[in-house]
């Protein structure tokens, strides 16, 4: 684990408009996609939520302000400044809050990292992206529409499909097997987004993506004597 976001930390409020020209090249966004409300919060839906809000932990940040359609929270990295947003339209429309954020910040998406659960992956499995297509992801859509843009990175978190519709399978809690490994996958996932701002897209894919699983494997019972 990357220990460095916790030695950095916010400047006060009034120097936000002077940072914003000063730190735009070094600015970093952390997008965690969910839905607001106590009802979806422990959804596998969800899950972008909770990775940016082990990313707060991590830094050692607890001032959340409500800006641009989501709760954002900024911090620092070496590079620069860390902005760590959740967007509070409902997943549907969560590019209207990250459009507004990139615009303010001036940073290009490039320098933007969405985190996101995903079906198509089973439970345990992370991969990183630096672009694409929606993949049928709804949050994911509205941030190409409304940004335009494809070529986003992004980090998806395997929820596997599940015996139920996608819709019923995504806002379900996590099954009790689930919740007890969770902690591993939140926190290997907030260990590449810390990766992806120390050393780029290259060396975070390189490393996520070869593994087939974060979970430990199953140890299997010895075979009985004959």
């Amino acid at each position: 684990m990357l220990n460095w976001l916790s030695n950095w930390r916010n400047r006060d409020d009034d120097n936000n408009d002077e940072d914003n020209a000063e730190m735009a090249a070094g600015t970093h966004i952390v997008v965690g996609l969910g839905n607001p409300g106590r009802n979806y919060a422990n959804t596998r839906h969800n899950l972008g939520f909770i990775v940016v809000d082990e990313l707060a932990r991590r830094a050692g940040e607890s001032t959340v302000r409500k800006r641009f359609r989501s709760e954002l929270l900024e911090t620092r990295h070496p590079g620069g400044k860390l902005v760590l947003v959740k967007p509070q339209t409902y997943m549907n429309d969560s590019g209207n809050a990250v459009r507004e954020a990139l615009n303010w910040f001036r940073t290009p998406v490039e320098q933007m990292l969405i985190v996101v659960d995903d079906l198509d992956l089973p439970y345990g499995q992370i991969r990183m992206r630096p672009g694409g297509s929606a993949g049928g992801h709804n949050g994911l859509r509205s941030i190409i529409e409304q940004t335009g843009k494809q070529e986003i990175p992004r980090l998806r978190l395997g929820i596997g499909r599940g015996p139920n519709k996608a819709k019923a399978h995504v806002l379900s809690n996590f099954a009790p097997d689930e919740q007890d490994q969770l902690r591993t996958v939140i926190e290997t996932a907030a260990d590449t987004v810390e990766l992806w701002l120390a050393e780029g897209i290259s060396t975070a894919m390189n490393d996520i993506n070869a593994r087939k699983s974060v979970l430990p494997v199953p140890q299997q019972d010895a075979a009985s004597p004959v």
